[in-house]
């Protein structure tokens, strides 16, 4: 039978997925730190919420280089959707040497709710200039208006 399509294999709805929240698009993530997250949602424990890829191996994943990743990183650290913290390792000789970065990933709540925090005082900080940009033109219209 030429040209007939084999069925696909049947996927398992909870193997090889994971899941990335509707609001991370709300949050003006740029393309490569949207990149980097989902890179750390794949690979997190489920159930602990963290993980720690090193950022060699992010970056042969999403296709950067160590430092960019380490960019993209301290931008989702900024916008609250991960923490990290420094890890270490004991060698045989008994040398600690510094290790991976331990990822958590935080709830996407609370880097929403950064964000609309920094939307308000932005907004707040908008109209307090524009108030102050038009309260020396109305000073002067009112000064220079004869009385009649």
């Amino acid at each position: 039978m030429r040209g007939e399509v084999p069925p696909c294999p049947k996927r398992d709805p909870v193997k090889n997925y994971f899941q990335l929240p509707n609001e991370i698009f709300l949050l003006g993530l740029s393309p490569g730190a949207l990149a980097v997250y989902s890179y750390l949602l794949c690979c997190e424990n489920r159930s602990t919420y963290q993980c720690w890829p090193s950022y060699k191996i992010i970056g042969r994943a999403v296709r950067m280089s160590a430092n960019t990743v380490r960019k993209y990183v301290c931008e989702l650290e900024d916008c609250q959707l991960i923490s990290t913290e420094n890890t270490t390792v004991t060698t045989k000789v008994g040398l600690k040497r510094n290790s991976n970065l331990l990822y958590t990933i935080r709830p996407i709540q609370l880097a929403l709710d950064q964000f609309y925090e920094q939307q308000l005082a932005q907004m707040d900080t908008t109209a307090e200039r524009q108030q102050v940009a038009t309260a020396p033109a109305l000073h002067s219209n009112s000064a220079h208006s004869e009385p009649v």
